[in-house]
């Protein structure tokens, strides 16, 4: 790659592809207040003409879609209309997950603005898994509930919603995961997903579609008052951070920044995240994991009565209880991970890592994302402490959800999305599992570590303008991921191992400096000198200390000077890129 000795990159370095921008989408950039660079980033991503510029920084408001374009958004509302005439008593059955839980809080809190008299549901994970479950059917008709909304579930519960039917309860199924062919015999499937949707964007989360089913019920004025919940289910279900998504995200996080409620304020706390800093990030790594820790180590009916609480109390009361569950999940998934990292060693057979093991059944799904992340190849872990097995299923590399509906016959049910997915399966099916999950995986080679590249610059150029350019992409996340910069010409002037094996850098460009900070790398100290010229792959940030802010580099990999030469020169569409950043700089 035209590189001199120096540390060897662990990642192979990809430029995302730079089309040539039309002079008029620079011009409508600009009347926006976007520079150069940030009209190319978005240009790349797909947001190549004026209405989509404005579309991106406009209201997020008017972004959102008329939410009767769902499917059976009609039906929805008319029941839900009976319901509050003939006073009916209703039960809203909410997935274990944060986007279940923020979904089932929305509808809760909907319908209570109707004056209806609703109880929340939230099943074990444990003892009745996933979907619509009978105990929760057995509760309704012991207390008289006559209508069930299900939030993040309730497309693939056909046996349970007839159950239902049979002992005259109506469930209105609100859901956003892939439906079967033959849809439950439900009141209302409002699922974006549906065959015969309409609807303009099929990628809400749980949380986004109930925020939907709100718009109907109370209107858009009072349901936006419920998009702090639905923002954080949106980024908790890793939905793709663009369209409506990101129109939910934006009002969410502002919402969450200028007055949450209790219980959303009392795990912002606990989690130390500062009004300033909330963002998809933080709240992925800090408040999200406690939401969910209930539902993995205990009983996420409290995650549900955190979300609904107006006491500030009983909030904090309450958040210290998931904060320790949080403790609990993080020590078990510990353990988990490196007893299923012996299991599988340093090189899995096969093209699909299957495992089982006797693991709590709420860290399953964790342990099988870190060994599809460490081996890039799908991972389907079980928890063999019941039978049925609790199995969850975690892919980089292939549909796993499609997968499994090509075995079907091997479990009593399942269900998910196409990079994640679960099932309950009895234990004498692992062998037949085994074989035709290396059927369906046929030829796939693991992934190779990539990092994608949306902007090289000379280390000079780094600084709070470009900074501004990339923050213009939050929020965020899936599909709109944040930027990586190639900087080119860093000079070293110290690195130094730090906590949790971890390295602290401070680079020079030209007669200024950087800190940086590249985690999980505390090889570099031994490979790298100072007065060593690097090029790295890094995202801006910023930190605060004594009162002062200043520019960090988080430093994704490192590689000699030189290293980025091959990727600058091997497309034509770098150079006009390069030739706008200096025009903006």
């Amino acid at each position: 790659m035209g590189a001199v000795d120096g540390p060897t990159p662990r990642y192979t370095w990809r430029l995302r592809p730079s089309p040539e921008v039309d002079p008029v989408l620079v011009e409508a950039g600009r009347m926006l207040g976007m520079g150069h660079r940030l009209v190319h980033l978005l240009a790349a991503r797909g947001h190549d003409d004026p209405a989509a510029l404005q579309a991106w920084v406009g209201d997020p408001v008017a972004a959102l879609h008329d939410p009767r374009q769902l499917p059976d958004a009609e039906a929805f509302v008319a029941r839900v209309a009976r319901a509050t005439a003939d006073n009916e008593r209703v039960m809203v059955f909410g997935d274990f997950d944060a986007d279940g839980l923020t979904g089932l809080a929305i509808l809760t809190l909907a319908l209570r603005r109707l004056e209806l008299d609703v109880v929340p549901y939230v099943p074990d994970r444990t003892e009745e898994g996933h979907g619509l479950s009978r105990p929760a059917l057995q509760r309704a008709a012991a207390e008289g509930r006559t209508l069930i909304v299900t939030a993040d579930c309730g497309t693939s519960s056909a046996d349970e919603i007839e159950l239902a039917r049979q002992h005259g309860i109506d469930v209105l199924v609100t859901d956003h995961h892939r439906p079967p062919p033959r849809l439950p015999a439900a009141a209302a499937v409002v699922n974006p997903l549906r065959a015969d949707s309409a609807y303009p964007d099929r990628h809400l989360s749980g949380a986004g579609v109930a925020l939907k089913c709100a718009q109907l019920l109370i209107g858009g004025g009072e349901a936006m008052k419920l998009a702090d919940l639905a923002a954080i289910g949106t980024i908790a279900d890793v939905a793709p951070l663009v369209g409506e998504n990101r129109s939910i995200a934006r009002l969410g996080l502002d919402a969450l920044a200028g007055g949450p409620r209790p219980g959303l304020a009392a795990l912002l706390a606990n989690a130390r995240i500062e009004p300033g800093r909330i963002n998809p990030e933080t709240l992925a790594f800090g408040l999200i994991p406690r939401l969910n820790a209930m539902g993995r180590v205990g009983d996420a009916q409290l995650a549900a009565r955190l979300l609904l609480s107006d006491d500030p109390a009983e909030a904090t009361d309450l958040a210290a209880q998931l904060d320790q569950a949080n403790v609990t999940r993080r020590e078990l998934l510990a353990t988990a991970l490196e007893e299923a990292r012996t299991a599988v060693g340093e090189a899995p057979d096969g093209p699909v890592i299957v495992i089982a093991g006797p693991w709590a059944a709420g860290i399953i799904g964790l342990v099988a994302g870190r060994l599809a992340e460490l081996h890039g190849r799908p991972a389907v872990v079980f928890s063999n402490t019941t039978d049925p097995w609790r199995g969850s299923a975690r892919s980089p590399s292939m549909d796993i959800v499609s997968a499994l509906a090509s075995m079907a016959d091997l479990f009593e049910r399942f269900g998910g999305h196409s990079a994640a997915a679960g099932c309950h399966m009895p234990a004498s099916n692992i062998d037949a599992f085994r074989q035709r999950m290396a059927l369906a995986a046929g030829s796939l080679r693991p992934i190779e570590p990539t990092l994608d590249i949306d902007l090289i610059v000379e280390a000079v150029e780094v600084d709070y303008g470009l900074r501004t350019d990339l923050l213009r992409l939050e929020p965020a996340g899936p599909r709109n991921p944040l930027p990586l910069v190639g900087i080119r010409g860093l000079v070293v002037s110290r690195a130094r191992r730090a906590n949790g094996g971890h390295t602290q850098l401070v680079l020079r460009k030209g007669r200024e400096v950087l800190d940086g900070i590249c985690f999980g790398r505390d090889d570099l100290p031994d490979v790298v000198r100072e007065g060593d010229r690097l090029d790295v792959v890094a995202r801006l940030d910023s930190r605060t200390f004594g009162g002062y802010e200043s520019l960090q580099l988080e430093v994704r990999d490192v590689g000699p000077a030189g290293t980025l030469d091959a990727l600058m020169s091997a497309r034509a569409p770098v150079e006009v890129l390069r030739e706008a950043v200096a025009l903006s700089a």
